[in-house]
């Protein structure tokens, strides 16, 4: 990890086309260690999630290149590296495990990041039938203890067609079903890494199957 690390580290600092075209050997060498991370991951992630089939890594890998035509930013390239193994690839919209790995601010994630207003509405009409069961899954004290669930674009009041007096209505204001937690960089660079991101998927997989059983039911 130490190699796509150190070339994330350099390619912040030079943001540029010229030192990118210099260092494209680095980049290459960088991504496809990334993608064999991402291979190990897929492989591991199936034997508890039966919802994720084989699937080419370059399908879950993330671009470089930023999309800069509507953006102020107009740096050419990201400055991480992020994965995606969700059932129906990447592009599916379906909630997922996510690897990110970026200079301080590194991090996994799981669950289902802004989805479409279908998708988010059966989720919030499952969790206002059935509670409990949400509530049992982010409480567990291994999930609760290592995740946070992504908040900064909460809704400030109660989703339209919902009760504002739901005793939980709290739960429904979230736009993004989403658990993540930082890595750090003894983290990242120890042994065990791949390891480590596993056994936290593998926390978050109750979860990603309730989100997935909701976005079935409620189709």
């Amino acid at each position: 990890m130490k190699e796509i690390y150190n070339f994330l580290k350099q390619l912040d600092a030079n943001n540029n086309r010229e030192w990118f075209d210099a260092h494209r050997d680095e980049y290459q060498n960088a991504k496809q260690k990334f993608l064999y991370v991402t291979e190990i991951l897929i492989n591991e992630i199936r034997t508890f999630d039966p919802e994720i089939a084989y699937m080419d890594p370059k399908s879950c890998v993330f671009r470089i290149f930023r999309d800069v035509r509507f953006s102020n930013d107009k740096r050419p390239y990201k400055n991480n590296f992020g994965t995606y193994i969700a059932r129906d690839g990447r592009k599916g919209g379906n909630p997922g495990y996510y690897l990110h790995i970026q200079p301080g601010e590194s991090f996994i994630a799981g669950g289902i990041y802004m989805p479409d207003a279908d998708k988010l509405k059966a989720i919030r009409t499952e969790i206002y039938n059935h509670p409990d069961e949400f509530i049992e899954l982010i409480d567990e004290p291994a999930f609760k203890s290592r995740f946070t669930l992504y908040n900064d674009d909460k809704l400030k009041t109660a989703p339209r067609d919902f009760p504002k007096d739901f005793e939980h209505i709290d739960l429904l204001r979230y736009k993004s079903y989403s658990p993540g937690m930082p890595l750090s960089e003894e983290q990242i660079f120890s042994d065990n890494f791949i390891e480590l991101v596993v056994k936290h998927f593998e926390l978050i997989a109750p979860f990603n199957r309730y989100l997935n059983y909701s976005i079935d039911r409620h189709k």
